[in-house]
């Protein structure tokens, strides 16, 4: 992994004994040694410290840079307030998902965007070259880290390291001592995800450990991440979400703005969505849970009948319901929707499943 990029806190993970693998071009912590299903209950139940800096960083600044981003992504930026965060789309002008970005508003001439590690090169170069005169678009992906605090104490460990902070609801920030702390993750849980100068990494990330440690908290890798976003049905982009598979088809319409004017790929998802030849997309993001033994794994049929009907797209084993769940794209022609049941073909043996809409826990994100 010698060619891969490294989090300011690289040696803070060797140390712990993380298995480190690939993602999004990063050496990044899959699981400590406790493993994947301790790191995810700690999430469920007190808390858990994701280090997620191979996450981009794009600087987005100059008169009128709120609205050029919207003129440009999918969700309507004009429906928050500058101190909060929204999540949106990088659209293809074919309606495809180039990325699935969170944004901070801080105001009408700043904006921080947050793609995916290896969709960032590609998304921050898209944005300059629409850029007006005066607007510039710019790379911090290596000056800042992001730690995600994530579960129901976090909160209590986030009080300890900075002192009491601001009540903040779900998607807003506010900047407390040189770190923008954000009520968002990607857990299902309530969290808060620190952006953090990476110079200052390392010690804020001893200090949230040292204070996650006495509630049950400990640190937790992409793995767990993995498990706990698809118990709540949040799609990963480049499997649920991808320049093939629109929003209108991922269930990710709530984050298009349909009534803005202008954004990429808008002429080609309003005619997805009310195309009436078609009525509506060719296939749907449906959640899956096994109800006998086995785990479905992304990339396998989905058969009713003896007929494929869909493929699925996301899969793992559920560590809070014991069970194999999955995320997978059902053909809208089948006619299958919740409620029914379905075959996962797993390596040529039958995994019975039935059709259920995510998440497949509870949220508690509010």
């Amino acid at each position: 992994m010698d060619d891969l990029l490294t989090s300011p806190l690289h040696a803070r993970h060797t140390a712990l004994g993380a298995t480190l693998g690939a993602f999004g071009g990063w050496a990044m912590p899959i699981s400590y040694p406790d493993g994947t299903v301790a790191e995810h209950t700690a999430v469920r139940e007190a808390v858990g410290i994701f280090d997620v800096s191979h996450l981009g960083k794009l600087a987005i600044t100059g008169p009128g840079a709120a609205g050029f981003v919207n003129r440009c992504l999918s969700a309507d930026l004009d429906m928050i307030e500058p101190g909060h965060a929204q999540y949106t789309l990088c659209c293809t002008p074919e309606g495809g998902v180039v990325d699935d970005i969170i944004v901070y508003l801080a105001g009408p001439d700043d904006v921080l965007a947050v793609p995916n590690a290896a969709n960032a090169a590609r998304v921050g170069q898209l944005l300059r070259n629409a850029a007006p005169d005066g607007v510039s678009v710019t790379d911090r992906h290596r000056d800042l880290a992001v730690l995600a605090v994530q579960g129901p104490r976090s909160l209590d460990v986030v009080d300890a390291v900075l002192g009491s902070i601001p009540a903040l609801d779900y998607m807003a920030f506010a900047d407390v001592a040189q770190i923008r702390v954000c009520r968002t993750g990607y857990t299902g849980e309530r969290g808060f995800e620190l952006l953090v100068a990476a110079t200052d990494a390392p010690r804020i990330w001893d200090a949230l450990l040292a204070a996650a440690a006495p509630l049950g908290g400990r640190a937790a890798g992409l793995g767990a991440r993995d498990t706990l976003r698809t118990e709540m049905g949040y799609p990963l982009h480049g499997q649920d979400l991808s320049i093939d598979i629109s929003p209108v088809q991922a269930g990710s319409s709530w984050a298009v703005g349909w009534t803005k004017p202008e954004f990429w790929g808008r002429d080609a998802l309003l005619a997805e969505k009310a195309d009436p030849g078609k009525a509506g997309p060719a296939r749907r993001l449906r959640g899956l849970r096994a109800t006998g033994r086995g785990v479905p794994r992304a990339g396998m049929d989905v058969l009713v009948g003896g007929e494929r009907v869909g493929l699925t797209t996301s899969g793992t084993f559920s560590p809070t319901l014991r069970a194999g769940i999955a995320l997978a794209l059902i053909d809208t022609a089948s006619g299958v929707g919740p409620d029914d049941t379905v075959t996962v073909d797993v390596r040529g043996r039958p995994l019975e499943c039935t059709v259920v809409k995510p998440p497949f826990v509870e949220s508690h994100v509010r």
